[in-house]
């Protein structure tokens, strides 16, 4: 008995160590950081939530400073007082992942501690499904950005956010007049919004392609993000996955998060991030 316990005891150790190297990473919370800077498209600049077809950066649900909205970095704050006044928004309206490289770039050059990515549904929503972003081209594109983040920020905390679920957002707006007339007069994501009403099976089929291309672009950045190393986290598709409502949608366009909208945002991300 003796021997046979000497026997399982390495082999114990040895089974422990495999498993531990099969296993991805987990992001390193460390300290809260003293400054962020946020990437992406309209939906970080907080555009339509509070004007008229402009950005609205106090909004943001990353960077913002708007109470109701209680951003990202205004939780942060409530823990650490040093990252007052250094919420960067480097995001621009109309982004696509290929944007991201020079975004990262001036992250770089503010120097923050932390840097929020959302992106990608300008790369699904386009006039056309055939206008999408291939995804081994969305992958490189990310794969860019990242690397000038890791080479420039090397002890910076990265969170990459999933890419919302569109056709959630053609669920939730297809019965509405004031959101079929919106995606239509101003040509809205029309590869997913195109004939909103119609059941035809190329309708139906075209949808589910373009789901499956955001799914599929959220497959790469938990990839990209496992690749990254420990600094870096994915929500685990926590924004992906939430059921936002027609409430929560800018009603001036009906595909842009409203306060509320942001807010939702803002919440989900940050209690799947890095849990400062």
């Amino acid at each position: 008995m003796k021997s046979a316990r000497r026997l399982l005891a390495p082999l114990a150790a040895l089974t422990a160590l495999v498993l531990l190297a099969a296993s991805p990473a987990a992001a390193d919370p460390g300290p809260p950081p003293n400054s962020m800077a946020s990437l992406g498209d309209s939906i970080t600049r907080g555009f339509n939530a509070c004007g008229w077809y402009s950005d609205c950066t106090s909004r943001s649900f990353s960077t913002g400073d708007y109470s109701t909205v209680n951003s990202q970095y205004l939780r942060i704050r409530a823990k650490n007082t040093a990252i007052n006044g250094r919420n960067h928004n480097d995001a621009r309206s109309g982004a696509k992942s290929a944007d991201m490289y020079g975004q990262a770039g001036t992250a770089v050059s503010q120097g923050v501690d932390y840097v929020t990515m959302l992106i990608g549904a300008n790369d699904a929503c386009t006039s056309t499904e055939a206008a999408m972003t291939p995804v081994a081209t969305y992958r490189a594109n990310i794969d860019a950005a990242l690397g000038r983040l890791k080479a420039g920020l090397p002890t910076a905390r990265v969170q990459l956010i999933s890419v919302p679920d569109i056709q959630r957002l053609w669920a939730v707006g297809k019965d509405s007049g004031s959101a079929r007339s919106a995606w239509s007069l101003f040509g809205i994501c029309q590869s997913m919004l195109a004939n909103p009403t119609s059941t035809a099976q190329a309708d139906v089929d075209r949808r589910n392609r373009v789901r499956q291309r955001v799914v599929d672009y959220n497959t790469q950045l938990a990839q990209a993000c496992a690749a990254y190393g420990p600094n870096c986290d994915f929500d685990d598709n926590a924004v992906f996955g939430y059921p936002f409502t027609l409430g929560q949608l800018s009603t001036w366009d009906y595909f842009h998060p409203n306060t509320s909208g942001q807010q939702v945002l803002a919440s989900v991300s940050y209690a799947a991030g890095f849990g400062w």
